[in-house]
């Protein structure tokens, strides 16, 4: 490896890797170095694009050109005032000009509606992550990327502390063989762990290896930049018990088939029995505990959403149900008992109890609110918001599993993108979305893809700056 090589590297495809791969090529032309980039992936061509290809990719913004006065607060208080302030006054700061940037590479942005109730201001990608893979892919590939696919990162190769290339193994090459590509710079944009089983048990407790993954880009999360990093030293942040999850139709075989409809009925376990609030907040207040719950708490790792006829009489109710399978239907609650599994007697009287503390006034009801329509305090556990007596034939019930999106503990880096160790930058070193640890507690809404882009965006522009003072 020649140490005056320049070369940079990004490992993974998702929105952070295409968007340093993509920036630091552009930087380069702009500033006159002649920089070769190299991006892999370890899926091949078309199954790349990480978690990215397959969420919806919703960013929190009140538009394309601003975030909400309160951004930085917001993601301090999601994180329990735990995370870095300047990491998310940077992202504050720099998402306006990403975003546009973003945009001008052929993506369109508009304002989505929220599921049902109402959530933080956010803008979309027209045809979502898939749409912004493929458009970035394409422009990094115009401004001079090479794509390998199939190609997996094994370890960072380093002299006297510094990076000096990327150790990969490629699919298709006949035993072990390994390649030592040589670079003056690395960026590491290739996920979290939840594709690791042994990784999952590790950190979140026995069971943790089934949970399930809410889109197939996640199997390829398998924690690797984290562990190449750590093995240089570097320092790890973040929650290393956190993890966004999302309570989805076990019946389901699409990607991230959410049903966001519970806190409007009652949630059972197979014993027929409620085990949680299912009023507490708004979805995204309190989806990541319940699924957590749900899978490490009820027996057989499943729950039930109960509801009646009155679902349907929710205006745009079909936008907080993302399964491509139908609710189970029944006139009664034994029939609807015998068909999804759950114990006939318990289920009768645990809606039976239900119905009897929902006192208030129905015509309170909102469902795009907290509407405080609470049950009785003699209800365990309570029923805070939405509670409206489940008696409206035909019956209706998804089953639930949780499944995990993306975990929180990963590496340090501090608002340049720069990987630390002893919190101090490792020369040649950059990290960027969910392998860099800076969520804890719960993940702030809206925010995973933001934080991609711009600190993807970020770490390539940093690494071109890094090889110019390099070369000079």
């Amino acid at each position: 490896m020649s140490a005056n090589s320049q070369d940079l590297i990004v490992v993974g495809q998702g929105a952070a890797g295409l968007a340093a791969a993509l920036a630091a090529a552009e930087d380069a032309r702009r500033r006159g170095l002649p920089l070769r980039i190299t991006l892999v992936d370890k899926a091949s061509e078309a199954e790349a694009g990480g978690n990215t290809r397959w969420s919806p990719s919703n960013m929190r913004m009140a538009a394309i050109d601003r975030v909400e006065p309160s951004f930085v607060h917001d993601m301090l208080a999601a994180t329990k005032f735990q995370g870095d302030e300047s990491y998310f006054a940077r992202l504050a700061k720099d998402a306006p000009a990403t975003v546009t940037w973003i945009a001008a590479q052929g993506i369109e942005f508009i304002q989505p509606t929220y599921y049902l109730a109402k959530g933080p201001p956010r803008i979309q990608p027209v045809g979502g992550g898939s749409a912004v893979v493929s458009q970035l892919a394409r422009a990094a590939k115009a401004a001079g990327v090479a794509f390998r696919h199939g190609c997996t990162a094994q370890s960072l190769a380093s002299e006297h502390g510094r990076v000096t290339g990327l150790v990969v193994a490629q699919d298709g090459k006949q035993g072990d063989a390994h390649e030592t590509l040589a670079a003056a710079a690395v960026i590491l944009c290739s996920g979290g762990f939840e594709g690791d089983g042994a990784s999952m048990r590790e950190h979140f407790g026995v069971g943790a290896e089934t949970m399930r993954l809410i889109s197939p880009g996640g199997r390829f999360n398998t924690g690797d930049g984290i562990k190449m990093a750590m093995q240089l030293g570097a320092d790890r942040a973040g929650d290393w018990n956190g993890m966004h999850a999302e309570p989805v139709d076990a019946r389901a075989k699409n990607s991230a088939p959410v049903v966001l409809v519970y806190p409007y009925g009652i949630v059972v376990d197979k014993n027929g029995r409620r085990f949680f609030d299912e009023g507490g907040g708004l979805v995204h207040e309190t989806w990541e505990w319940f699924a957590r719950d749900m899978h490490f708490k009820t027996p057989g790792s499943i729950a039930f959403a109960i509801l009646d006829s009155r679902l349907l009489a929710i205006d745009g109710y079909e936008r907080a149900i993302r399964s491509e399978v139908p609710p189970a239907r029944a006139g009664t609650l034994p029939e609807l008992a015998k068909l999804i599994g759950v114990d006939a007697e318990n289920l009768y009287a645990t809606v039976a109890s239900y119905n009897a503390a929902c006192v208030g006034d129905p015509e309170k009801f909102d469902a795009t609110r907290c509407d405080g329509l609470a049950a009785t305090r003699t209800l365990q556990p309570p029923k805070s918001n939405w509670a409206r007596a489940i008696n409206e034939p035909p019956f209706l019930s998804f089953p639930l599993v949780g499944a995990v999106a993306y975990t929180f503990g990963g590496l340090a880096t501090d608002e340049c993108a720069r990987v630390l160790r002893d919190g101090a930058p490792i020369p040649g070193l950059y990290a960027a979305g969910e392998i860099t640890g800076h969520f804890y507690a719960t993940a702030p809404n809206a925010v995973s893809v933001l934080r991609a882009f711009v600190f993807g965006r970020i770490a390539g522009q940093e690494a071109v700056s890094f090889l110019l003072g390099r070369r000079g």
